[in-house]
């Protein structure tokens, strides 16, 4: 029985659920349900499955349902038999982990700048409040600029999770220009994501 995957094909951690699952050859083991997701019209259809209505949500094949991406992806790498993109111990499951934090953090912030844009009514828009996430986000490039280096060579779900946040900014927040101050970034970036895995996940235009 395949696993089950409720996503949106505009959601970033969703994608990194996806991407995950193709660079990891599990996405033949997960039957993909694209559903739609909005902060102000929770998506019944998923409250069985996830009390927060919020993708990405995996069913698995015994029927427990997995969320977020971090613990999906982490429950993923623990079902193929190839190299694992969770470290298994020391500094570089540690540099790993932070760095998918600090991606995270970067989405999370992104996220919240969309949702203020797209969906707040414009007499409520709080311009202080979205530059405040703006500032992390600059904030966190500058951090991945300076150890850019430590995200080449083989994936890790720290570097995955970096190319999903960046390409993100470039989806929905592209007057960002990050590439200006980041050029070590913008470099790795460039190479990474010319993977299969991500022109496959990419969001609608």
């Amino acid at each position: 029985m395949k696993m089950k995957l409720h996503y949106s094909p505009a959601s970033p951690f969703a994608r990194k659920v996806r991407v995950f699952a193709l660079e990891t050859g599990l996405d033949r083991d997960i039957e993909p349900h694209a559903i739609t997701v909005s902060p102000v019209n929770p998506n019944s259809e998923l409250a069985s499955d996830n009390p927060l209505m919020k993708v990405p949500t995996l069913i698995t094949a015994d029927g427990t349902a997995l969320f977020d991406s971090r613990v999906i992806c982490e429950y993923l790498d623990t079902l193929h038999s190839g190299r694992k993109l969770f470290p298994a111990n020391g500094p570089a499951r540690w540099q790993a982990l932070r760095q998918q934090a600090l991606c995270d953090g970067i989405l999370d912030a992104a996220v919240l700048c969309r949702y203020e844009a797209a969906v707040r009514p414009e007499q409520f828009q709080w311009s202080e409040w979205r530059s405040g996430q703006l500032a992390k986000i600059a904030a966190a490039l500058a951090a991945l600029e300076r150890e850019a280096a430590s995200l080449e060579g083989e994936l890790t779900i720290g570097s995955l999770t970096a190319a999903c946040a960046l390409s993100y900014l470039d989806f929905r927040l592209p007057e960002m220009k990050w590439r200006d101050n980041v050029p070590a970034l913008a470099h790795w970036f460039g190479k990474l994501s010319a993977r299969p895995s991500f022109h496959a996940t990419a969001p609608p235009v």
